[in-house]
């Protein structure tokens, strides 16, 4: 187990897990906060682990935005200073090698949201409360919050959500496509443990490049993409866990455990 000063983390298995500690500031975030998320999943990249599951530490918070007492008082160039280091954490965040599964225990205000929106898949507890407080601050989202948003959830509810400053409950937030599943706050943690555990259990090759073909697909026309499969498709062939499972499939027989070669 890793601990910094305002983060964890742990390894079971193939499954990561990122934990925002900063319980009593609700775990929003700070410089601290975005550089040790940086350097975390940094060091993560090349590692064996198959999927990744980012929380907030305790039941009341996700991560509950930026700490405004600290941007209480920063002039425009820290501000940039400010966003280029949160923009850099969600890139890092969306361009993982590997799917990443936000846990959302609590608040996902502002920053938090944009966390939540960088990741894969995102899972939230029933107790969840989703908001862009920012233009009711005199700011606007600075992660990379709008562009995501809108993305997700169609342009016309995110600009609804980032001007009005409007909360939206779990069952809202499932209602609108902006996270993908709801359970009590005491199961969420093993649902997406579960989950990562089936994505784990897949080819980890295939699983990778689906990401990354996904991903860079969203840059594009629908008809620019339609060729954009084909090198990462036949590059799968070469792998040895493609090979066993079409044997075992042909031979209906049990796969064995894919070892990402």
């Amino acid at each position: 187990m890793l601990t910094m000063n305002t983060i964890t983390y742990e390894k079971r298995g193939h499954i990561g897990l990122l934990t925002i500690n900063r319980p009593k500031a609700m775990n929003a975030f700070n410089n601290e906060v975005v550089t040790e998320v940086y350097v975390c999943l940094e060091s993560l990249v090349n590692t064996d682990i198959r999927c990744l599951i980012v929380t907030g530490s305790g039941e009341k918070a996700f991560v509950a935005g930026a700490d405004i007492r600290e941007m209480q008082y920063l002039n425009p160039s820290q501000a940039a200073a400010f966003s280029r280091a949160g923009n850099a954490v969600m890139a890092l965040l969306e361009d993982f090698p590997v799917p990443i599964i936000a846990a959302i225990n609590g608040y996902a205000m502002g920053g938090g949201c944009e966390l939540a929106l960088s990741c894969d898949i995102r899972i939230a507890s029933e107790n969840a409360v989703f908001s862009f407080p920012e233009v009711g601050l005199g700011i606007i989202p600075g992660f990379g919050g709008a562009q995501r948003l809108a993305r997700i959830i169609g342009i016309g509810k995110a600009k609804e959500l980032i001007y009005t400053t409007n909360r939206i409950n779990a069952a809202d937030a499932l209602t609108v496509g902006l996270v993908n599943a709801v359970y009590p706050q005491e199961q969420l943690l093993d649902k997406c443990l579960e989950m990562a555990e089936k994505i784990a259990s897949n080819a980890p090759t295939a699983v990778r490049v689906a990401k990354g073909v996904i991903n860079k697909s969203m840059g594009m026309e629908l008809h620019q993409s339609y060729g954009l499969e084909v090198l990462p498709f036949s590059t799968c062939f070469l792998t040895s866990d493609r090979q066993m499972a079409m044997d075992a499939f042909v031979d209906k027989r049990p796969k064995d455990a894919f070892t990402g070669k």
